[in-house]
């Protein structure tokens, strides 16, 4: 008897084929992504086939494998396109809503956590609120103050505030919880030290919180990176573009460049993976030691 059955616990073994189950579903649309930005042509159908195919002949076409590797649609990306210059937008727009998303989040969440003020439970129930919403009832309002108050479409500042308004509640709870589990006797002792409020907390509360920063960080780039639809609200300059909106210009109407969104998509892909396998070891910690208080 095995020890699984001895233990009464279910069998680890259609366990494992059903998650395997979900890997395949889960991979196989990403590998048609990168079959078709890697097949060299424009079209969806790059396998023929034939009327008189057999079931084997069809099994086989739905394999996602191109048959020849090209990348001219990666060349033509960025020499017919100015997509290099989408990607930039991306980046610029990504870091410094990071850098500001982060910064008051960190800020916003230490006061609340550790400070006791008139309207501290009303300001945290009011960001817990405000996620309940979804981000298109707040498109006119947004385009109003940003568009024709401010005079800020189709520039950078505009959708950074943007961006950044939008991750903030999100970051301060998830950064509270995490400020709540760091013991208040740390920055008493530096305190009676002679340390100011400032060098306590960027000397010794940043630091141990790490994780939960690296997550917020990680969380304000990805909503910058990936958004779409206020991007294309209020950028409406194809030289201010982002790259989730280049992306759709390669789709739109009159043409389906279906290679040259596989390819735009499996580069803007890169900065995203490359950051969450820098970030992962902070992840996990980050994630789940602020999600209680103790």
């Amino acid at each position: 008897m095995s020890r699984s059955q001895r233990s009464g616990e279910f069998p680890h073994f259609p366990l494992h084929l059903i998650l395997l189950v979900y890997v395949v579903v889960t991979l196989y649309p990403l590998l048609w992504v990168f079959t078709i930005g890697f097949s060299g042509q424009q079209n969806l159908m790059i396998v023929d086939i034939p009327a008189n195919a057999t079931f084997l002949d069809r099994l086989r076409a739905i394999v996602p494998w191109p048959a020849h590797l090209s990348v001219a649609n990666f060349t033509s990306v960025f020499t017919d396109q100015p997509f290099a210059r989408w990607l930039l937008n991306s980046v610029v727009i990504a870091l410094a809503t990071t850098v500001l998303g982060v910064f008051l989040a960190c800020t916003s969440a230490y006061a609340f956590s550790r400070f006791r003020f008139p309207g501290r439970r009303v300001g945290l129930m009011s960001f817990l609120v405000s996620q309940m919403f979804p981000g298109t009832l707040m498109m006119i309002p947004l385009y109003i103050i940003i568009v024709q108050v401010l005079g800020l479409g189709s520039t950078y500042l505009g959708l950074i505030l943007v961006y950044s308004i939008t991750a903030i509640p999100f970051c301060v709870w998830m950064l509270k919880g995490y400020f709540d589990t760091i013991p208040r006797e740390l920055e008493e002792s530096a305190l009676m030290d002679g340390a100011s409020a400032a060098v306590i907390f960027y000397r010794i509360v940043l630091p141990l919180a790490k994780p939960a920063v690296a997550v917020t960080a990680l969380f304000s780039f990805m909503t910058a990176w990936n958004e779409y639809i206020q991007a294309a609200t209020f950028m409406d300059k194809i030289n201010m573009y982002t790259a989730p909106v280049g992306l759709k210009f390669f789709v739109g109407g009159f043409q389906q460049q279906w290679g040259y969104f596989a390819a735009g998509a499996i580069v803007t892909a890169i900065p995203i993976v490359a950051l969450f396998l820098f970030l992962q070891k902070y992840l996990i910690s980050g994630l789940t030691a602020g999600a209680v208080k103790g």
